[in-house]
Formats: structure tokens, sequence, C-alpha cells
């Protein structure tokens, strides 16, 4: 049977060890890292999935903003890293690991929802769209058409133009 649980019930050197196996070692210098560097995760959305007393997923949500040059800052929720163990993959753990997420998300997220991901399987399936991102920037190296976003909590996706940071 699989169990979700607050990420915080798990061990750190746990997630760590999954998050290897499943990004490898050299995920730091991904720019989604470079984004939420010395932040915390949102407690509230981010949780694990155990089966039969193992980690085999995990989601972290992360507190952003877009911010603009002419000052404005509009509060996201950056989603991932969604991660499961490799032995277990395609079997349905990251979409259950993500419909748990929004759904906690839709009661208490302060911003939309944002991502660096696949836009086919992440719009497919839950509602991620590159549309309104096109002015956005981030501090590192991406591709425009991986950064995506969706309203969540009734809080819209800003389109203005402006950077990616930490709260």
């Amino acid at each position: 049977m699989v169990e979700l649980l607050p990420l915080a019930n798990i061990e750190p050197q746990t997630v760590e060890h999954l998050l290897d196996a499943a990004f490898g070692p050299d995920r730091f210098g991904r720019t989604a890292y470079r984004i939420r560097e010395g932040t915390a995760a949102i407690a509230e959305l981010s949780f694990a999935l155990i089966e039969e007393g193992a980690l085999i997923g995990t989601i972290q949500c992360w507190p952003v903003a877009l911010r603009t040059k002419e000052g404005a800052a509009y509060p996201l929720v950056m989603v991932g890293p969604v991660a499961v163990r490799p032995d277990v993959q395609r079997g349905g753990h990251g979409r259950t690991l993500m419909a748990h997420m929004l759904e906690a998300a839709e009661a208490i997220a302060d911003g939309a929802l944002m991502m660096i991901g696949d836009p086919e399987y992440y719009g497919r399936f839950f509602g991620f769209a590159a549309d309104a991102t096109g002015a956005w920037d981030l501090p590192g190296p991406f591709e425009k058409h991986r950064l995506l976003a969706r309203a969540a909590n009734g809080h819209a996706v800003p389109s203005d133009a402006g950077m990616i940071s930490p709260r």
C-alpha cells in the first residue's frame, strides 16, 4: 500500500539519497536549484510517497517571486523537484504526488504555481502552460518552452516581464 506523508516526516538524508538516485549528483548545478537556493521548502505543499516502509517519491514546493524592473514582486510557488525512485518510475507515482500537492495548493497557495518541466506532460495532466511566462527570466540557462505556470487558489499567473528569484 502506498502512503502519502508530509515530507517533513522523512529524514532529510533519505530524501537526498532519493534525489541523487532520480536526478544524479550533478543536480545542484541546475537552474532550478539556483532559484530556490537559501530558501526552505513550503512544508504544507511538500510530500513523500512511502511504499512498504520505503521512500519511493517526493515532491517539494518553494516560495519564489517574479520581480519586475519596476519593483513589483508577485509571489509564486515553485513546484519541484518531483522525484520518483528509478526502479518504480512510470508507475503513476509522480502523478499521485502532483495531484496531492495540487489539491493542497488550491487551498493554501499564496501565489500561482510555476515550474521548469515537460510542457506536454504537465500541460496535459495538470494544466501547466508557458503562455504567460514568455517574458520571465531565470538566473541560469533554461528552455523558454519548459518554463510553465498555472493559477492556484485564486491567484492568476502574472505575465509581466521579470526575474524569478527566492522570496
